[in-house]
């Protein structure tokens, strides 16, 4: 019989409470504190704030919103790369209690009627243009079949400068009202998870939600008013507004935006010339910027910590960071939007293992557990199984889709993950891969996670995914993506077989390598293996083994 102790559950104590006020009564605080700081520069455009200033402009553009109309509950869509307006938005929709609907800057026409029309938006304010996208061409394209949508904004336009000059004629008592009939429960933000199938889920989330988990990830790397943080991941997810202009302004510390998306030049000259302190990224961004010809030229030594997320984080990527780039108390955080999104963190303690092979231990107030995801009992410890969440960061659904909050939101309110992960004897988490990753070779369970990382020593290897592609005899085989070093002659299969043999069981081996420049990927660093699947088919010229049936 298993004892408690040695089932996978942990909860997170502290004595830190969790904060019971709204975003807006959170940055009044802190503007009162730190009023003559750096709040946000955004160096693209060369403008700076301190928390005086920001606020200042944040009180204008939400008159502005209450002099368009806009009330409480009302959908305000943001879609745009990352410029100081989209900060502004962030909070000035939050004081008038307006939700923001993010919406992904790589989604086309027929993604943009759907997150439009399934929010009920009212108003959208976007960026003109950015790379191959033509927003204004999309918006007009769609906006005849989206007659909710009453007003759009464009950033940089006269139609912008209209918002802000809208609220002259609101007075700040009618702002002050505003939010006073606020509460913390309420619904703030849609985030439109990145689905691989079907159409994208609005993850809802509250004031409570994410003010509290941009705060908690705050207090872990000891963020204070000195600190700087460089955002090159997406505003448009909770990375950057959550983890990132969250956990700053509930601390004091200066957002700083380097470029409008992610440029690892642009990002190493920010830290530079800003003296960042914090730097965040995917693993891919981290990869990128240790890989630019000028690495060694940049001053990176202001940094002392920073955040890399959204994807497994390769162990020897985590190390280079950690010596190269002076990121000594860097954190790996591991969530997913519909928990606002971190559920497990490492600590600035942490010894050098537990910061490179997990993705920490359960944050403060949250609960984790890992069960067995036929019978939902949780499993021993050391034991994979399917990782869930319950706690203050739990969404409060998606929206207006009862039937899918109910897949994922279980009786007892707990998140299920879809993620494979072991919970060691200190509670500590390891990410094994998706339940949909899982490649089931001859009857044995594979986890690609286990075998990149083991990849990932190879002298010529820069990255790795791992996918099963169908096989006729064992109903699954592996697959290799590989990019390599440069210098290096591209790999073969036999190449990694002889790396990997003594090494690895031989059912572990890939038997097929594939040698790529990068992989198909969402704008948030997720990597698509869904995708690449249906590319490896094609490539092997496995069709005939794909329809076979496996019991």
């Amino acid at each position: 019989m298993t004892t408690p102790e040695a089932l996978s559950y942990s909860s997170g104590t502290s004595q830190t409470p969790l904060l019971g006020d709204t975003i807006g009564d959170n940055l009044a605080r802190t503007v009162a504190r730190y009023g003559d700081r750096d709040a946000l520069v955004d160096v693209p455009s060369g403008r700076r704030w301190t928390y005086r200033e920001l606020d200042a402009a944040v009180d204008e553009l939400a008159r502005g919103l209450l002099g368009r109309g806009i009330a409480a509950g009302d959908r305000v869509g943001i879609w745009s790369p990352n410029c100081a307006e989209w900060t502004l938005l962030q909070y000035a929709t939050a004081k008038v209690g307006a939700v923001l609907v993010n919406v992904n800057p790589a989604y086309r026409s027929h993604e943009l009627a759907y997150v439009v029309k399934q929010s009920g938006m009212r108003m959208l304010v976007s960026a003109i243009a950015h790379k191959t996208s033509d927003y204004r061409g999309m918006v007009e394209e769609v906006r005849g079949d989206c007659p909710e949508l009453g007003e759009v904004v464009y950033i940089g336009e006269g139609s912008w400068q209209d918002l802000v000059g809208a609220g002259s004629s609101v007075g700040p008592e009618a702002l002050a009202a505003r939010m006073a009939g606020l509460g913390a429960d309420d619904p703030i933000n849609i985030q439109y998870t990145s689905g691989t199938t079907g159409f994208p889920k609005g993850a809802t989330l509250s004031h409570h939600n994410i003010l509290n988990n941009g705060m908690f990830v705050g207090e872990l790397v000891g963020y204070t008013e000195a600190d700087r943080v460089c955002l090159p991941v997406p505003f448009y997810h909770c990375f950057g507004m959550v983890m990132g202009n969250l956990a700053a302004t509930s601390h004091g510390a200066c957002m700083v935006i380097p470029a409008p998306s992610f440029d690892p030049a642009a990002t190493l000259k920010a830290v530079e010339a800003e003296r960042c302190t914090s730097l965040y990224g995917v693993p891919t961004m981290f990869i990128a910027e240790l890989g630019l010809a000028d690495f060694g030229s940049y001053d990176l030594s202001s940094l002392r910590t920073g955040i890399m997320a959204g994807s497994p984080c390769p162990v020897e990527v985590m190390k280079r960071v950690i010596a190269e780039m002076h990121m000594s108390e860097v954190a790996i955080c591991y969530g997913m939007t519909e928990t606002s999104p971190v559920s497990t963190m490492t600590r600035v303690d942490d010894d050098l293992a537990r910061r490179t092979e997990t993705v920490g231990r359960v944050m403060p107030h949250l609960e984790v557990k890992v069960v067995d995801p036929v019978t939902g009992r949780t499993v021993p410890r050391r034991e994979p199984g399917e990782l869930c969440t319950r706690g203050y960061s739990v969404m409060l659904g998606y929206w207006e889709q009862a039937d899918k909050t109910a897949e994922a939101i279980d009786a007892a309110r707990w998140m299920h993950t879809g993620d494979l992960a072991t919970m060691d004897d200190a509670g500590y988490l390891s990410i094994v891969g998706r339940i949909k990753d899982m490649v089931i070779r001859g009857g044995e369970n594979v986890y690609p996670r286990e075998i990149e990382e083991f990849l990932y020593t190879h002298p010529a290897i820069a990255d790795v995914q791992v996918i099963g592609v169908p096989d006729a005899k064992y109903g699954e085989e592996l697959m290799a993506w590989v990019v390599m070093k440069p210098g290096h002659d591209p790999l073969t299969a036999e190449g990694v077989r002889e790396f990997c043999s003594g090494q690895l069981a031989h059912y572990k081996i890939p038997r097929y390598v594939h040698v790529v420049d990068g992989f198909p990927m969402t704008v948030t660093g997720k990597i698509r293996k869904v995708e690449m699947r249906a590319q490896a088919v094609e490539i092997l010229g496995l069709q005939d083994a794909a329809g076979v049936r496996h019991a």
